[in-house]
């Protein structure tokens, strides 16, 4: 709702000042369609179920070549991306082979390319995956951005209206004015028409409809089976967690470093019922610093993605020493 605040100052004389409480009125329409949608994802959304995940890597007979070759994250990444088969028979017929035996040259070569070949398209995923979130982010901060513009608009028209009532009150008061009663009565006047200009200054936050009906946030916060907005492959690294180890799943590290550093708080209606943060639905009236949190978490999130790439590149190299 936009407010409209009259203020008398300098006797009889009424100062209009108009002030945007909370609404910002979107005229661009390239900026609109920011705020409706997004473009960052580029492919469909994904299809899956539970039983598509891989299975977890604590819950697997493993062999004995395996598990002396390779690091425990060494397996569950090559576990997350399907290549565990392909492995067990690559070390296979690694230590079975002999110089003269040429078949089995050719089945390590066509393994190794299958192996590879399936890491890089892991790899292209995931930067897939991170490009989407940082889009997102981006688009969020440009929001944000404008937002912070619209503020700094009107702040600074607050600025210049008070710089001026305090010194055309200054001059009024001290000169103009012989009469004391009408001078004090204008020093009070203007005084508090400064102080409601302050006022105005100090709460000077706006608010912008922002939508994400696809939001990468909700997945992470609601930890489903499944997932629309991750390949299987990487929500299995995200959620994996070994119940004989004490170290939380992925997914749950970021969940906890929200909470940790005050980025979400959960709270609960006047029935007990959980509040559900803006941040974790498709969409609402956001500040200025909310969409700036926002597009940290987006930051956050895809940080962690991308360190995919560090296991999948330790996975490839402990391959190469085999």
């Amino acid at each position: 709702m936009c407010v409209v605040i009259r203020i008398p100052w300098l006797l009889s004389i009424g100062v209009l000042v108009l002030v945007t409480g909370g609404c910002v009125t979107i005229k661009d329409a390239n900026i609109r369609q920011q705020i409706i949608g997004s473009n960052c994802n580029q492919q469909n959304v994904y299809n899956y179920t539970e039983k598509d995940l891989p299975q977890p890597l604590h819950t697997l007979t493993l062999e004995r070549d395996l598990t002396d070759l390779l690091s425990y994250r060494n397996l569950n990444m090559a576990n997350a991306i399907g290549i565990l088969p392909d492995l067990t028979r690559y070390i296979h017929l690694k230590k079975a082979l002999e110089s003269s035996d040429l078949a089995k040259r050719l089945s390590i070569l066509e393994l190794k390319q299958r192996i590879d070949h399936k890491i890089n398209i892991a790899s292209l995923e995931v930067s897939a995956v991170a490009s989407e979130m940082d889009c997102e982010e981006e688009r969020i901060s440009q929001v944000a951005n404008y937002l912070k513009g619209s503020e700094s608009e009107t702040e600074s028209k607050l600025t210049v209206a008070a710089i001026v009532i305090g010194a055309t009150g200054a001059i009024t008061t001290g000169g103009v004015i012989k009469n004391e009663t009408a001078s004090n009565t204008v020093g009070i006047a203007t005084g508090i028409t400064e102080a409601s200009l302050g006022l105005l200054m100090l709460f000077n936050n706006r608010k912008i409809d922002f939508y994400h009906q696809r939001n990468a946030l909700r997945e992470v916060w609601q930890g489903n089976p499944s997932s629309s907005g991750f390949p299987p492959f990487v929500w299995y690294y995200l959620n994996y967690t070994d119940p004989t180890k004490d170290i939380p799943s992925v997914r749950q590290e970021i969940i906890d470093k929200w909470k940790n550093f005050g980025q979400i708080s959960e709270s609960e209606d006047d029935e007990g019922r959980a509040i559900t943060p803006v941040y974790f639905g498709d969409g609402g009236k956001y500040t200025t610093e909310q969409l700036v949190n926002r597009a940290d978490m987006y930051d956050q999130l895809e940080s962690q993605i991308t360190l995919m790439k560090q296991d999948l590149k330790a996975l490839s190299l402990a391959l190469e020493h085999l």
